[in-house]
């Protein structure tokens, strides 16, 4: 009786198929599987630095779809640091080609729901109004050490700027960000008469 796939000895059967995806298809699975592992990071980050929602979303597609293309320009080092390099590199551009050309604001849609989000609304929206008021650069710096956990070299290396540039931003943005907050947080009340 010939063995195959489906006694499970992964020997090659009649058919003279192994049973077992080639090569080619096992490491472009570990690919695909590294990079969606890293959307939830590639995600924040993106929608910091867009500073909406839906622009944030486009930037996120943008990266993956460009990541992807690029699969075979990757050296197998450092996807995480490689795919964070691609969408600061994306938004910089984005960035470069709205400042050339005109916009003009379109009403968004008032009946349109938001997605349940957990923790304190009001905490969030103080964040982020706080995060808005940082200039594109202190933002991305925060954001790529604080919150994703680069290094200063790391960060420095994908921005493409000195790391003394890193640590001056990142003390800026920490710095104003306790300002902003700690300004937002005083409460008025008025005595009972």
């Amino acid at each position: 009786m010939p063995h195959g796939p489906e006694d499970g000895t992964g020997q090659i059967g009649p058919s003279g198929d192994s049973g077992r995806p080639p090569a080619g298809a096992a490491a472009s699975a570990s690919f695909e599987d590294a990079l969606l592992a890293l959307v939830p990071g590639l995600r924040r980050y993106s929608h910091s630095l867009a500073r909406s929602d839906a622009d944030g979303e486009d930037l996120l597609q943008d990266c993956v779809e460009t990541v992807l293309a690029r699969r075979a320009q990757w050296r197998g080092v450092n996807l995480r640091s490689w795919a964070f390099t691609i969408m600061t590199n994306l938004y910089r551009n984005r960035h470069r080609a709205a400042a050339r050309r005109p916009t003009a604001a379109i009403e968004e849609a008032q009946d349109v729901a938001l997605p349940d989000q957990t923790g304190d609304p009001l905490e969030r929206a103080r964040i982020r109004a706080a995060l808005e008021t940082l200039s594109p650069e202190s933002r991305t710096t925060l954001m790529l050490v604080v919150v994703e956990g680069y290094s200063y070299q790391e960060t420095a290396d994908m921005l493409a700027i000195p790391i003394g540039t890193v640590m001056s931003r990142l003390s800026r943005a920490r710095h104003q960000l306790a300002e902003r907050l700690a300004k937002d947080n005083i409460v008025a009340l008025r005595r009972p008469k």
